[in-house]
């Protein structure tokens, strides 16, 4: 998983749901430092974090982590 482009799409999805740092983090009980970082691409975060956040910004996990590459499942 390519951690940079995951944390640009956490912070493109937390825009768009008007929240700032300091309000997702307090919703997920979590240092805004640690979702900077997520957001920054520095820390990956856990399995359990990505699902807090993706119901947090009631969005999937999916949406959060998809590439612009093809798959290759058909």
């Amino acid at each position: 998983m390519d951690i940079q482009r995951l944390g640009r799409r956490i912070k493109a999805f937390r825009k768009l749901k008007g929240y700032t740092q300091v309000e997702l983090a307090t919703k997920l009980d979590l240092p805004i430092i640690t979702l900077g970082s997520v957001e920054r691409g520095k820390q990956e975060p856990s399995e359990e974090l990505l699902g807090q956040i993706a119901d947090t910004l009631a969005v999937t996990k999916k949406e959060l982590t998809i590439t612009d590459e093809f798959s290759k499942e058909e």
